[in-house]
Order: C-alpha cells, then sequence, then structure tokens
C-alpha cells in the first residue's frame, strides 16, 4: 500500500504575520506561489493516484502550483475553525490569556456560523479524512495519496494516523510550503518524513 503525502499550503499574508487563519479565505501571498511551485519537482518524485485538498483557496492554489491537477476537495481537510481568535497572533492572545496554548486551552467562540472547535472535533474531522484515504489507497494500486491541507489539521491527522490523542498534534510543527509523508514499518503506522522543503 501507498504512503499519505501531507502537503501544507504555501504562505498568505497572515500566516507571515502569525495570524491564526482558519475560514478567512485568504491568497497566497507571492513568496506562498513560490513556496507552492517549488513544491512539483518532489511530489513529481512520487507515484500519486489521488489528490485530496481542503476547499480553501490556499490549498487549492497550492495544489494547482504544485503539479497537482483537480484534486477532490474534501470539507473535512478544512482548518482548524479558531473561532474568536481568528486573525489574531498568539502574542495579542497572551495579553489577555497569558500562557493560553491552543492545544490544551481552546478558542472562545466567534462570529455566527463558527464557534471555534476543540482538538476532539479536529479529531473527528481527522479521523474521517483518515478514512477516505484508506479507501483511496486500497483503490491506488500501490501509489500514494496527497493531501494538500493546513498546518493545525495536518498535525491533528498525524497524530491520529499514530494512534494518539488530537491534542498530540502540538508534537509535530509544520512550516508552510512543506511536504510531509506518512508510511508504514512493519506493518506499523510511522512518520517517513517531515516537514521537508524542496532543496535548492
Amino acid at each position: 500500500m501507498g504512503d499519505v503525502i501531507l502537503v501544507r499550503h504555501g504562505a498568505t499574508d497572515w500566516s507571515e504575520a502569525g495570524r491564526h487563519t482558519s475560514y478567512t479565505d485568504r491568497p497566497l501571498s507571492a513568496h506562498g506561489e513560490e513556496q507552492a511551485a517549488a513544491l512539483a519537482g518532489i511530489l513529481a518524485e512520487h507515484p500519486i493516484a489521488f489528490a485530496l485538498s481542503s476547499p480553501l483557496l490556499r490549498a487549492r492554489t497550492t495544489a494547482k502550483l504544485a503539479g497537482l491537477d483537480d484534486p477532490q476537495i474534501v470539507p473535512d481537510l478544512h482548518e482548524w475553525d479558531y473561532g474568536g481568535y481568528e486573525g489574531i497572533t498568539t502574542a495579542e492572545i497572551h495579553r489577555t490569556r497569558p500562557g493560553w496554548n491552543l492545544w490544551t486551552d481552546g478558542v472562545v467562540p466567534g462570529p455566527e456560523g463558527h464557534p471555534g472547535e476543540t482538538p476532539e472535533q479536529i479529531g473527528a474531522r481527522a479521523d474521517r479524512a483518515l478514512a477516505l484515504v484508506d479507501e483511496k489507497l486500497r483503490a491506488a494500486d500501490g501509489g500514494d495519496v496527497a493531501l494538500v491541507a493546513h498546518a493545525h489539521f495536518l498535525r491533528v491527522l498525524t497524530a491520529r494516523y499514530l494512534g494518539l490523542p488530537p491534542a498530540a498534534g502540538s508534537l509535530f510543527m509544520l512550516a508552510t510550503g512543506t511536504i510531509s509523508r506518512l508510511g508504514t514499518e512493519h506493518g506499523n503506522h510511522a512518520v517517513a518524513a517531515w516537514n521537508e522543503r524542496p532543496r535548492g
């Protein structure tokens, strides 16, 4: 069976500024577009049978620039809903909540339709996404499945792939414009590569 290739989208103006970005549909910055295009060489080295993408523009644009044409849009690959912390930096949150940590303290409710999500809610979405990935891998005849999505979501998905609780996603740092690979070793799920950037 093939591997799961995780692609974190390229940078946006908000990610470069450290602002929490979930449902705000920011486009890639010029630097983010360069990052996305540079991923094409790495992805071309993998036998990708299926590509799945978050519905958000920054993920869909990354997929296109990275050479993953016409990916299946999967709503469950959407980024963590940060609720009332949307667009706010961690430093700004610490002014009123010193020591705040997303993974343990959660978020405050945001505008209508965006109450925020807990790690457990993200974990449930990740489990559904992994069930779809498993289905695709079984149909891929040894090929890989690529997921183009977002940092916090992909970190939770990795934790769930490894059988860890959703909040264990805090252990996996993930930069913009990077590729990671989840595979198996002796029948056990394992991280085969992490947070790789194109060389050169």
